[in-house]
């Protein structure tokens, strides 16, 4: 009878120190939706990127430059007297609109009113933030951003939707810089 006890003890024993097996997956996730998601978002890219391209073209009276972040922009006031742009942790004043890129308001500069930002410590799309980041000190300009620049795929739960590039005139009131 203690034989067969110990048996049984020790076919438990063995049981309980066999490593665990992996399980095999109820459903795989497919490669398909992200290579779909992929190609979805590049034709959105170079649909609105043509469409700027286009815009820019057309427009004869402004000189437009290509930034490196993926917008364009022109100076309405450009400041070529001072060289100071803001940096991380500065602080900076500024107004702006916002509109779709035939030109209809969406937000107007009454209705955002003079906003004050810290550079890169706070919380503001990625075309705007990189900028204020080129401006000085009294410029005004107009800037385009394709919606990944600006509020892209959720847009601002409000006015802008999703995947809608905008135009925005940003004047840059006044840079503080950070003080240590």
């Amino acid at each position: 009878m203690k034989s067969i006890l110990y048996l049984v003890f020790f076919l438990f024993l063995l049981q309980g120190c066999k490593s665990p097996e992996p399980r095999k997956p109820i459903s795989r996730a497919s490669e398909s939706f992200t290579t779909k998601s992929l190609k979805m978002n590049k034709a959105i890219v170079k649909k609105e990127e043509s469409y700027i391209q286009e815009l820019i073209e057309k427009d004869s009276v402004n000189k437009y430059i290509s930034s490196a972040d993926g917008f364009w922009y022109y100076y309405h006031n450009q400041n070529k007297k001072d060289s100071l742009t803001p940096k991380f942790g500065d602080e900076v004043e500024f107004n702006y609109n916002l509109l779709t890129l035939q030109g209809d308001t969406i937000y107007s500069r009454e209705e955002l009113g003079e906003r004050a930002y810290v550079i890169d410590k706070e919380e503001i799309f990625t075309g705007l933030r990189q900028g204020l980041k080129l401006m000085k000190e009294g410029e005004t300009v107009t800037f385009l951003f394709p919606s990944h620049q600006a509020y892209g795929y959720y847009g601002d739960n409000d006015k802008i939707g999703t995947h809608v590039a905008l135009k925005a005139t940003v004047t840059l009131n006044e840079i503080k810089p950070e003080t240590e």
